[in-house]
C-alpha cells in the first residue's frame, strides 16, 4: 500500500530510472490526482512536467461509470462497453461533450494560461496518472498523444486491475504498473491517504521549479 500519491510517485520514479535525464523527455500527468504523482516522477528523473486534460463522460444516471472520455485535443474515446450501449437519450452525448469541453477550456486557462499543449514529435513521453480503474480517461490520453507522434510513449501508474493493464499495455511502448491486485475494487484501496486533489494543489505543483 502507498502512503499517499507523493509516495506512489517516488516509488514509480524508482521503477523508471532508465528515463532519468533522457534528452527531450517529458512527464505528462493527468490532472488532478495524477499531477501529484507526476510531480514526484518529474523531480526524481529531472524531466519537465506538463498536464494533459481529459474528462470522463458517464452513463445516464450513472456518471461515475465511464461511457467515454474526451481529451483536450478533441479526441473522443468511447469505451468498449460504451460502443455496445444503445440507450443514450437523444442529445445526451452532445450535451455532455459541450459540458466537458467547457471544463477542459477552464482548466487549460487555469493550468496553462490558455496555451496549447506542447509539441511531442520525436520526444520520449511518460504518461502518468494516480491509478487506473476502467482506464477510459488514460486510454483517451494515450490515443491523443500517439497522434502527436512522440518517439516513445510510456504509461506509468501505481495501480491498475489486471484486465485494464493488459489492454493498455498493447497500446503503449511500455507500461509500468507497480501493483496489479487480482481482486481490484478501486484505485483508493492501494492508498492509506487518497484525499481529493484540488486546483490549488495542481497549480502549486505546476509552479514549483522543475528540471
Amino acid at each position: 500500500m502507498f502512503k499517499n500519491r507523493a509516495d506512489a510517485g517516488r516509488q514509480l520514479a524508482a521503477a523508471l530510472t532508465a528515463y532519468a535525464d533522457i534528452p527531450g523527455g517529458l512527464v505528462v500527468a493527468l490532472p488532478r490526482g495524477g499531477v501529484v504523482v507526476g510531480y514526484e516522477v518529474s523531480r526524481a528523473l529531472r524531466l519537465p512536467l506538463e498536464v494533459f486534460i481529459v474528462r470522463k463522460i458517464g452513463y445516464p444516471g450513472n456518471p461515475e461509470c465511464a461511457y467515454a472520455a474526451v481529451g483536450e485535443t478533441g479526441i473522443l474515446h468511447v469505451t468498449e462497453e460504451g460502443r455496445g450501449f444503445r440507450s443514450l437519450p437523444p442529445g445526451y452525448l452532445d450535451e455532455c461533450l459541450a459540458e466537458q469541453k467547457e471544463e477542459i477550456r477552464r482548466r487549460k486557462l487555469l493550468y496553462r494560461g490558455g496555451q496549447p499543449f506542447p509539441p511531442l514529435a520525436g520526444r520520449p513521453v511518460l504518461l502518468v496518472d494516480d491509478g487506473l480503474a476502467t482506464g477510459a480517461t488514460f486510454e483517451a490520453a494515450v490515443q491523443a498523444l500517439h497522434d502527436l507522434k512522440p518517439k516513445r510513449l510510456v504509461g506509468a501508474v501505481p495501480v491498475a486491475p489486471p484486465e485494464t493493464a493488459e489492454r493498455l499495455r498493447a497500446q503503449l511502448d511500455e507500461l509500468v504498473v507497480l501493483e496489479v491486485p487480482p481482486f481490484f475494487m478501486a484505485v483508493g484501496q492501494a492508498f492509506a491517504d487518497f484525499q481529493q486533489v484540488d486546483d490549488a494543489e495542481v497549480l502549486r505543483l505546476l509552479n514549483r521549479p522543475c528540471p
